[in-house]
């Protein structure tokens, strides 16, 4: 009794760090802030359309940088599709994926290997991304639609989509 009151003790106590450290990280590692405009960029998505983040304005957006190396970022990208996208895709929202340090072509594979049907787009060199961060992937801005960022986070969690979806489904009735 004693041996599992330690190790669960010694489990909260870890897990209550790691939430620590990962809000430190965010923190230390997040240029953009919650309330400031979001950052003006402009992308080529896969297929072939260019988003420039001024004119979508009106919506609200969220944007999730990846990479293609990634674990979380695949484990995350189906529940992107299935619990964001497919939910919010016909309303006043737009997703957008952004692969740091990946070509056009190894975003047209990933987005068909993992077939996902929002946007995305490659960020070879860091341009968009520096905008907003240092480090961390998966990443994840919730944009409203005046264009003030209005939630962001590092990781991948089913809570955290959760949290996401209720932020999006809130702004939205706004």
């Amino acid at each position: 009794m004693k041996k599992s009151l330690f190790t669960l003790i010694i489990l909260l106590c870890f897990l209550s760090t790691n939430t620590i450290l990962a809000r430190e990280d965010l923190e230390k590692t997040t240029i953009t802030k919650i309330g400031q405009n979001a950052p003006d960029f402009m992308v080529i998505t896969t297929d072939g359309k260019t988003i420039k983040m001024s004119e979508l304005k009106g919506k609200v957006v969220m944007i999730n940088f990846f990479a293609d190396w990634c674990p979380p970022c695949k484990t995350e990208m189906p529940f992107l599709q299935k619990d964001i996208y497919n939910v919010f895709k016909d309303k006043n929202f737009y997703l957008i994926s952004i692969a740091r340090e990946n070509t056009m072509d190894q975003v047209k594979k990933f987005r068909k290997e993992y077939n996902l049907s929002f946007a995305m787009a490659p960020d070879e060199d860091r341009s968009v991304y520096s905008l907003f961060a240092e480090s961390y992937i998966p990443r994840n801005i919730i944009i409203d639609k005046k264009g003030k960022i209005i939630f962001q986070e590092i990781g991948f969690s089913e809570e955290k989509l959760k949290e996401m979806a209720e932020i999006i489904s809130e702004e939205l009735k706004k």
